[in-house]
């Protein structure tokens, strides 16, 4: 069927980099998924979008830092909406397994 694919296919065995694959996009709004294995954001760095953000932890386990100190742990089936420009980085993905994220970047009101 075309345009039909598994989240969980086509995950490398050597996973370096964090994996940002886009799976739609249409104007402003960009759905991706992204593998982590053990990867986190480089200290003193910070994500400022300038779309919202809707992540959906679909697979493994994750902590995210924003930049008031404010912490959040993830496991399979959790999800959270970050507004645009709020500073976030990812402190914390599992080492032993993959992490599997849908993140949808959309436009504010």
């Amino acid at each position: 069927m075309p345009g039909m694919a598994n989240i969980f296919s086509e995950i490398p065995a050597d996973l370096p980099e964090e994996l940002f694959e886009t799976l739609a996009q249409s104007g402003q709004v960009h759905i991706e998924r992204i593998v982590s294995r053990g990867q986190v954001t480089a200290a003193g760095e910070w994500y400022d979008q300038t779309l919202n953000e809707f992540v959906l932890l679909l697979q493994g386990g994750a902590r995210l830092e924003f930049l008031n100190g404010e912490t959040m742990g993830l496991g399979p089936g959790d999800w959270c909406v970050i507004p645009a420009h709020r500073k976030h980085r990812v402190t914390w993905t599992d080492g032993e397994r993959d992490t599997v994220w849908l993140a949808v970047h959309y436009p504010g009101d």
